[in-house]
């Protein structure tokens, strides 16, 4: 519209230029009044696609192979039993003063070792050697080797696994994902122009930022960063799952995730207001669902959403951003058995 003036083909129909519209149209409260909608021939389904994320970006995944219960009752278990080792250490030590060995020393710390070592499945230097005492290190390692290798299989499992966090469209905004929109008239009109404030902040904070280029995108473009991940890309789901199976791998499409952004009622076509056409045109068109026809050309020319057939036979790269939380505690780990040596070198100097 420009000057207050229809331009384009609602133009055409308000001048009475045209009698019917080649292309259908959006409801707007605008167009109400100066045309008229007859028929919906056209269903469109935009959407924001992406694909899942994997678990291991939305959440720290070493800690999610047990439940809190659990946890819980496993260090209860090794605190449980390392202080049996250290009662029966102490029992043996006084049993036997007459021929003291590093078997029989009671140390606290040494005691705390054992323990650990068994949670990673180490061995250690000291032992009990009364059968009490074996009978309680064979308890404690065999209870932690059962609990490691459960522990081991889930993280296998989870560092394959993707996340359903994001379901909703204030979980996208709040998420690392980028945002894409197919460069389309009808994005380009609403998107600037949503009220809702999730999407408005969508649009301001993902799609344009300020300072930067508005994220409008070729569907070809859109559709391969949706591929490379941590991208949402807002398309015509029709057109843009024929794509998607042109250059998506089978096992790629077991991760697409959907997400509504607008709620519109599918385009319908629009003729001129108070048309003596109006009757024909809506007869005509029910008559060309009714019988089969329009269902059968929609169904050949939308692609629908891929099927997932391979989700099983699928493996996904581990990177160092599934490591992190494990990386993170070696460096600590490093950092600070260096820190203890050179504190123990500096006090045996002394």
């Amino acid at each position: 519209m420009n000057n207050s003036e229809w331009n384009g083909m609602i133009g055409c129909l308000t001048r009475k230029e045209a009698d019917i519209g080649g292309t259908a149209l959006f409801f707007t409260m605008d167009r109400v009044d100066v045309i008229e909608y007859v028929a919906m021939v056209t269903p469109t389904k935009s959407k924001l696609v992406f694909r899942a994320p994997k678990l291991s970006y939305v959440t720290n995944v070493f800690t999610l192979p047990f439940d809190r219960q659990v946890w819980i009752s496993t260090v209860g278990l090794v605190i449980l039993l390392g202080v049996f080792i250290y009662y029966i250490l102490k029992w043996e030590f006084y049993k036997r003063k007459e021929s003291p060995s590093p078997v029989m020393k009671v140390d606290q710390f040494e005691v705390a070792l054992i323990s650990f070592g068994a949670v990673c499945q180490q061995s250690a230097n000291v032992i009990p050697t009364s059968v009490p005492g074996r009978i309680t290190t064979i308890i404690l390692f065999i209870s932690l080797m059962f609990l490691y290798t459960s522990y081991s299989a889930n993280i296998v499992a989870l560092l394959q696994s993707t996340s359903t966090s994001i379901q909703t469209l204030e979980d996208l905004l709040k998420s690392r994902l980028k945002i894409g929109v197919f460069d389309t008239i009808y994005n380009r009109h609403f998107f600037p122009r949503a009220n809702d404030p999730i999407r408005r902040a969508i649009y301001e904070q993902k799609v344009a930022p300020p300072g930067q280029k508005p994220n409008f995108l070729p569907l070809d473009e859109g559709v391969r960063k949706i591929r490379e991940g941590l991208f949402a890309f807002h398309m015509e789901t029709g057109v843009g799952y024929k794509v998607v199976g042109e250059i998506f791998q089978e096992h790629e499409k077991c991760g697409l995730q959907e997400i509504s952004y607008f709620v519109f009622t599918d385009p319908h076509i629009a003729i001129q207001k108070n048309s003596s056409y109006r009757k024909l045109l809506k007869i005509g068109f029910r008559k060309i669902w009714e019988s089969g026809i329009q269902p059968r050309e929609v169904n050949l020319i939308y692609t629908k959403k891929p099927m997932c057939t391979s989700r099983s036979s699928s493996f996904i790269n581990v990177g160092m951003v599934d490591c992190y939380s494990a990386a993170v505690v070696l460096v600590v780990g490093l950092i600070s058995s260096l820190l203890i040596w050179i504190v123990e070198i500096i006090i045996h100097n002394r």
